[in-house]
């Protein structure tokens, strides 16, 4: 049966007896949810001891899967796709989910180590470096002095060896952790994610982009109001305009024209597992 695009849909997907509202945008499923709903589904799917892994979503990434359909099954395979970027916080409103609110990574982050404190959640860290990983680790103890990190580790720089995935399985997997928080950046995050799902005895991976950085005290974050506007991405250019200027000229015109697209019904975008 094909899907309707006059607007984006919202269905359900059914993980385990956990069933999440989402919403079409662009073929990529997106989670209707907010951070305290993200949070609650996840604790709750850690307890009942399932295993999955959660993307954190932008504008950026739901471009970049319009070319890529490996990284856009992985999106569609995801036990949450949470609206990182207000776009997808507005597409979700605009489809009738009132309660929705942006589930930005570093909130989710710091929102699942305050609330697994009294289920004991045991937490790892896999990206960045050591540099970096010793300060985020330094300032979450602080913030949260009860949590548990059961472990670190900063891979290298380039693409591991099938014995080093296979050692990092290891070590990860003798750290009994229940969630992996994965800082690689995207899309190299969601497609390790996917590879390593299998491999590995925790319940939860979650790949969070820059927290790691911002946690760190090495990254600015954009200011609340900021976050909150949708022109998080220029406060970002401004930080970064060698880095950031290509990727923006090409995701903000991308988005807005195949949005209009999709709500106008001019182009179907399936879903696609």
């Amino acid at each position: 049966m094909r899907e309707p695009s006059v607007d984006p849909i919202h269905m359900s997907f059914d993980a385990q007896d956990t069933s999440t509202t989402w919403v079409n945008v662009l073929g990529v499923r997106i989670s209707a949810v907010n951070l305290k709903t993200a949070t609650g589904l996840i604790q709750r799917s850690i307890g009942r001891g399932e295993k999955h892994y959660v993307c954190v979503r932008d504008a950026h990434g739901i471009v970049r899967c319009q070319d890529d359909p490996v990284l856009r099954s992985i999106h569609n395979r995801a036990f949450l796709v949470t609206p990182d970027g207000m776009p997808l916080v507005w597409a979700l409103k605009r489809a009738g989910h009132s309660q929705c609110s942006r589930v930005y990574g570093p909130d989710l982050m710091l929102s699942l180590f305050d609330e697994g404190r009294s289920a004991g959640l045991r937490h790892y860290l896999f990206g960045a470096t050591a540099h970096t990983l010793g300060k985020l680790q330094t300032r979450l103890l602080k913030r949260f002095p009860n949590a548990l990190i059961a472990g670190s580790y900063a891979p290298p720089f380039r693409e591991l060896s099938q014995k080093e995935d296979a050692d990092v399985a290891d070590l990860i997997n003798s750290s009994r952790a229940d969630v992996v928080w994965v800082g690689l950046g995207s899309p190299k995050q969601e497609l390790w994610m996917a590879r390593m799902r299998d491999r590995l005895d925790a319940s939860m991976l979650i790949g969070v982009g820059a927290a790691f950085d911002f946690h760190a005290g090495l990254v600015r974050q954009a200011p609340r109001m900021i976050q909150q506007s949708g022109f998080e991405w220029a406060f970002r250019l401004a930080c970064e305009p060698r880095r950031l200027w290509r990727r923006y000229a090409r995701v903000v015109p991308a988005f807005i024209s195949l949005s209009a697209v999709q709500r106008l019904g001019l182009r179907e975008f399936p879903i696609e597992d």
